[in-house]
């Protein structure tokens, strides 16, 4: 799944178009590579992303073309979280 994607469907980001602006700026990595929109995000990636003066690292462990509220939770596990 496109990275944009995921991150709208796991509620991380609001909306695609955000995480595709995002992305574009070069504030999302993918296992340490910085990620475009259209790169693809698998079951165990490291992601980090960074926006403002937040840094956060998550783990993908499983990903859906559709989630409902409280089933987006469940779509990533939170590695750390820092202020920069």
């Amino acid at each position: 799944m496109r990275i944009d994607k995921y991150l709208k469907v796991s509620r991380l980001i609001k909306r695609r178009t955000v995480a595709k602006e995002v992305a574009e700026h070069e504030r999302i990595e993918i296992n340490n590579k910085i990620a475009k929109p259209s790169s693809e995000v698998k079951v165990g990636d490291l992601v980090t992303i960074t926006y403002g003066n937040k840094r956060v690292t998550f783990r993908v462990t499983q990903i859906s073309e559709s989630s409902k509220k409280a089933d987006a939770e469940n779509m990533y596990e939170i590695v750390s979280e820092e202020r920069l």
